[in-house]
């Protein structure tokens, strides 16, 4: 469905849910992104205290991965609730960041590292 549904469409279905039940009052961006954490926090819940090898498991599991792509889910309307109340293009947000992290971060100089550290599970 990724490749079918457009960013505009999913922004337009959130702001459609928020407008029906006169909740824009609401969806200030100090609440937006206090929501954002917060699910962001219950989407954490899942992984804590996991091992990486756990961690990956998790997400093979059926029940565990529908349980977690709610959260995500919860995650990402929040934040395309945001979007809509900063008027803040997230294509063109992703793009520039995306284009800032390649200056930032050269794939010459950074493929397979990050910083001094060794990834968690090849220590």
């Amino acid at each position: 469905m990724d490749t079918e549904v457009t960013v505009a469409t999913l922004r337009q279905l959130v702001h459609h849910f928020v407008e029906e039940r006169d909740w824009q009052r609401f969806h200030t961006p100090k609440n937006l992104a206090m929501s954002i954490a917060i699910e962001t926090a219950e989407l954490m819940e899942h992984f804590q205290w996991l091992s990486i090898e756990e961690s990956i498991a998790l997400v093979q599991d059926e029940t565990a991965r529908a349980a977690i792509a709610e959260e995500l889910a919860d995650l990402l309307i929040y934040s395309l609730s945001f979007a809509n109340s900063a008027d803040i293009d997230i294509s063109d947000a992703i793009i520039r960041k995306m284009d800032r992290n390649q200056t930032r971060f050269p794939a010459k100089t950074v493929y397979g590292k990050l910083g001094d550290r060794k990834p968690e599970n090849e220590e």
